[in-house]
């Protein structure tokens, strides 16, 4: 929860490619407190069954820049293994990755006293992520 000195940051993943919430997808959160600092890495969560992370830790105060890395590669390849023989494959076939993109990280500012609410609709070849409610 946000104070007066600190923000706040939560986030859920939608896969649009099956129009449900990203279950297990692992997210790890970063800060810093500047521009030109080095990010401090502050831990991870996963994604509930809702594609919720409700326990990312807390940002430390002074922070001013927030990194969320979100490792779609893992979820993709499982969703892939359990329905092979329902669906087309998922591939790059330059690389033999089962996805185009194997991590999604969003980088955004932040200010004290502000919550923030960043959404990632997520397909195998895209996606878009946008500041949230």
């Amino acid at each position: 929860m946000s104070t007066e000195t600190t923000a706040s940051v939560s986030t859920h993943i939608l896969d649009t490619s099956v129009g449900r919430p990203a279950e297990h997808v692992a997210v790890q959160l970063s800060a810093r407190s500047g521009p030109s600092a080095d990010w401090q890495a502050l831990g991870g969560s996963a994604t509930d069954a809702d594609g919720r992370c409700k326990d990312l830790p807390a940002l430390p105060e002074g922070t001013t820049h927030v990194r969320l890395d979100f490792d779609t590669e893992t979820y993709f390849a499982k969703k892939q293994a359990a329905a092979q023989q329902d669906a087309p494959a998922l591939r790059d076939s330059e690389n033999g990755r089962p996805v185009f993109f194997p991590e999604v990280t969003i980088t955004f500012a932040v200010v004290p006293g502000e919550h923030y609410h960043v959404p990632l609709l997520l397909n195998p070849f895209g996606y878009s992520v946008y500041r949230g409610s």
